[in-house]
């Protein structure tokens, strides 16, 4: 068996992938692969029918927002917001987390003014500052709700749901992880590779109350409200992806929901972060009130082991653990579908080399 604590592209259900690999040959007893099925047949359509639908149950969203399922994963979406909601001489609020927050910054800048409402770049964002103020002038407000990279989570929305300006989130990496009032959200972008499905294609959800009051020309392929007047299929989708989105949502919604993918998640982390705190041969990276219950990064006290300890996970089948080359150190990433067996299989293992090297 292996373990895969990868990022992204990242762990999904074992049945999803069994459900996918028939379609790859036969979707439902057509005679087709879902490689090869028309996009607006009958067929497709109610693929992408039921992975919208289900995406508003989960999330509980009501009718002013809208689903789509577009190309470019999250990166687009960093220009893509920006041309759709902010004007050249107006101003968006952001908040600086992390490596993602500052792609997003970069992106929104070209296209009106952006004010970084707060920064963690002094502690290389190892933290989130909590004490900033978003003036109400702001088109709109910002957020990466999860950092993959540095392993930091907003875990208290109430100072964004009362912000009091619309509010824009990247949730890539903890999108359905957790309860949220989903419908406080103007904007929600988040790459599929992570919890929803395979790399390819980007979840939005959007109110649609905030489009069309921007005054530059909108190319049509980045202009939200044409991908809902055309129901995510401006253009060819991608199938596949959007196909394993939908296997993942009902997998999600099979066994209990966002609520449930809380309690286990909250339970996984607790386990790992515990095993990191009792191990005085690692030490985790983040303030603890800010630790990420997605990606948990953490070093080793002595350098020198960093490769022997990477070494004895390979050995033992426990994949990518290996930190971002911009932090260092280890990161595990517990996604929905990482059950809790693994993450016991990796922390009964730092308490063995601990133990070893102690």
């Amino acid at each position: 068996m292996v373990y895969n604590f990868n990022s992204g592209p990242s762990i999904l259900p074992k049945e999803v992938f069994e459900e996918a690999s028939k379609a790859i040959i036969d979707f439902n007893g057509t005679g087709l692969s879902i490689l090869e099925i028309g996009h607006r047949t009958t067929l497709f359509q109610a693929v992408m029918d039921e992975a919208i639908a289900l995406t508003k149950e989960l999330m509980q969203l009501d009718s002013d927002h809208e689903v789509l399922f577009l190309h470019g994963g999250a990166s687009t979406q960093f220009f893509q917001v920006p041309m759709n909601l902010l004007n050249e001489n107006e101003v968006a609020a952001y908040t600086d987390t992390g490596i993602w927050a500052t792609k997003a910054i970069k992106e929104a800048k070209q296209f009106g003014h952006v004010d970084i409402v707060c920064s963690a770049k002094d502690k290389n964002y190892s933290y989130l500052p909590k004490d900033f103020a978003v003036a109400q002038t702001s088109k709109y407000l910002h957020l990466t709700t999860n950092e993959t990279i540095g392993g930091v989570q907003w875990q208290d929305m109430t100072p964004f749901y009362e912000a009091g300006v619309p509010l824009v989130a990247d949730m890539s990496s903890d999108i359905l992880s957790r309860k949220l009032n989903f419908n406080k959200f103007d904007l929600i972008y988040a790459g599929a590779q992570k919890n929803l499905g395979a790399a390819g294609v980007n979840l939005v959800v959007v109110n649609k109350n905030i489009l069309g009051k921007v005054n530059r020309t909108i190319p049509s392929m980045l202009d939200y409200r044409i991908h809902i007047d055309n129901g995510s299929m401006l253009n060819t989708p991608p199938v596949f992806a959007v196909y394993v989105c939908m296997l993942t949502l009902r997998w999600l919604k099979k066994n209990g929901g966002v609520e449930v993918m809380e309690k286990l998640n909250e339970e996984k982390s607790a386990l790992l972060y515990n095993t990191i705190d009792a191990l005085p041969l690692f030490t985790p990276t983040v303030a603890k009130e800010d630790r990420s219950k997605m990606n948990v990064v953490f070093i080793i006290k002595e350098a020198a082991l960093e490769k022997e300890f990477l070494e004895l996970c390979k050995k033992e089948n426990i994949v990518g653990i290996k930190g971002h080359r911009t932090v260092g150190g280890f990161r595990a990433s517990l996604y929905n579908a990482m059950p809790l067996s693994s993450v016991q299989v990796l922390c009964d293992l730092m308490k063995e080399f601990a133990v070893k090297k102690g």
